[in-house]
């Protein structure tokens, strides 16, 4: 599964998104390092169903009305504050804990409402640019440090007549989810001594920054943009990373809502309807979220989520099927499942994804919605309904 990691300094709003989107009993407060253990837990993404190209839509728990939500893992860590690569506040922990995310979710405070150290302070004090490179900043430190604590080893490794400078430096970063493909693309963009005793401090930190950008892209999640002062926002996405407007509040409240059976509402749209009885405080908070939801085109906190895992990640959804005409499991079920691939995997990643002996069995594959074979180096798309057919079958 997909893993998807909160992050950014104290009070900035990740715990109340991490329950938003999960919808798990979770601590939310207004002081420093409210989150100390790590929670996980279950969110999802958001992409058209298939079942829209049919006559019904399919009985999915995860499908509502040819919405379909994809299941990722949510993480939501400990606070960072500055510094935490050097230790301060609970950093070793938080950044451990990052290391096997796969893209991250840095949960900015866009109303200033919160200084560096994640203490409150006057809506609009404190400028959220500034923590913009934040954790990128701390992670690639941290990795860095790691990479020259262990260096003595890929030394040693060298002198042996077989040695692989990719081998050895996977090896290496193995604990922090990088892959020998990714350590080789990150040395054909570095220029390196081939002796790895005449690197440089300078050389090591590249290689780090370059492998967390590959390993652990980051998202800029504008938090508590319905409070935030003008140009905030904006001066947010100047920034060279992708940037989504949030209020996770406002998620929240729409969720509990949603819940209670008086607002209808599915998570990622655009708007709601309020469908049951409410009072006129619960009137007016529900209609200033939706001003919010006009202005940037939902809560932010699923869109999030969508830019993390299909933008930044460039995964697809695909859905394997038994029955290639009706679109069904042996039970008769109707799309009952959907896998989230890299861009660009064929059938037989597919194949693999659901059970490694279908994979290891593959034989080939049927497009469902053009009932025709195709080929293993097609490159599957969003949306593909596929049947595999394997040994395993």
């Amino acid at each position: 599964m997909i893993s998807v990691a909160l992050a950014g300094k104290p009070n900035a709003g990740k715990s109340t998104f991490y329950k938003a989107a999960t919808m798990a009993d979770v601590d939310v407060g207004n002081y420093p390092f409210t989150t100390i253990d790590p929670n996980r837990g279950v969110t999802h993404v958001r992409t058209d169903c298939p079942c829209l190209d049919r006559d019904e839509r399919c009985d999915d728990e995860n499908c509502r009305a040819g919405k379909r939500y994809v299941p990722v893992e949510l993480l939501d860590v400990a606070g960072l504050v500055p510094g935490a690569h050097e230790g301060r506040g609970l950093g070793n922990q938080f950044l451990d804990a990052l290391t096997n995310a796969d893209v991250i979710l840095q949960v900015v405070d866009a109303a200033g409402a919160t200084n560096a150290e994640g203490e409150p302070v006057e809506v609009g004090e404190y400028d959220p640019v500034e923590e913009a490179d934040f954790v990128e900043e701390e992670m690639d430190q941290w990795l860095a440090g790691i990479v020259d604590r262990n260096w003595e080893s890929v030394e040693r490794k060298s002198r042996s007549p077989d040695f692989d400078i990719d081998e050895a430096l996977a090896d290496l970063l193995t604990g922090f989810g990088a892959s020998e493909y990714e350590v080789t693309a990150s040395l054909r963009e570095l220029e390196y001594p081939d002796d790895p005793m005449a690197w440089t401090d300078e050389t090591r930190e590249a290689l780090a920054r370059d492998v967390r950008a590959r390993t652990k892209p980051i998202v800029l999640v504008a938090n508590k943009a319905d409070i935030a002062p003008e140009g905030n926002v904006e001066r947010l996405r100047e920034t060279d990373k992708p940037v989504v407007p949030a209020t996770a509040d406002g998620e929240l409240a729409l969720r509990k809502a949603a819940e209670a059976g008086v607002v209808d509402y599915d998570p990622g749209d655009p708007d709601f309807r309020i469908t049951g009885d409410v009072s006129q405080a619960q009137q007016q908070g529900l209609e200033t979220v939706r001003e919010v939801m006009e202005q940037f085109g939902g809560t932010g906190v699923q869109a999030s989520l969508n830019e993390a895992v299909y933008g930044l990640l460039g995964m697809i959804t695909a859905f394997p099927v038994e029955n290639e005409t009706r679109w069904t499991d042996a039970k008769g079920n109707v799309l009952p499942d959907a896998f989230l691939l890299p861009d660009g995997s064929g059938p037989r990643d597919l194949a693999y994804a659901v059970h490694s002996d279908i994979g290891d069995g593959y034989l080939h594959a049927v497009d469902a919605r053009a009932d025709r074979r195709i080929g293993e180096d097609r490159e599957l798309e969003e949306g593909d309904v596929v049947k595999v057919v394997s040994t395993a079958n």
